[in-house]
């Protein structure tokens, strides 16, 4: 996320285990969310409360859209690509 507004990025990670009831979960995945706090640019900042972070989050713009603009950063970190 560096690269989207030219600064380091912060973000919150969470993590989804199997359900612990009696049921047979063989299929569930581990995995991980993160969040960053920056959705338009660098001086905004959505803080998410409680029930946002690993449930509904609510988001002032698609996910097409934020995989829209992921898609089109350079694959080079800004701060190497100022240094030329």
């Amino acid at each position: 996320y560096d690269n989207l507004f030219h600064i380091p990025f912060p973000y919150t990670m969470g993590w989804h285990g199997a359900p612990t009831d009696s049921e047979d979960y063989t299929y569930w995945q581990l995995h991980a969310h993160f969040f960053p706090p920056l959705l338009r640019s660098s001086t905004v900042k959505k803080f998410m409360v409680g029930y946002e972070m690993l449930s509904e989050v609510q988001r002032d713009l698609t996910q097409e859209k934020a995989a829209e603009q992921l898609r089109n950063l350079s694959e080079i970190h800004y701060k190497l690509r100022y240094k030329e």
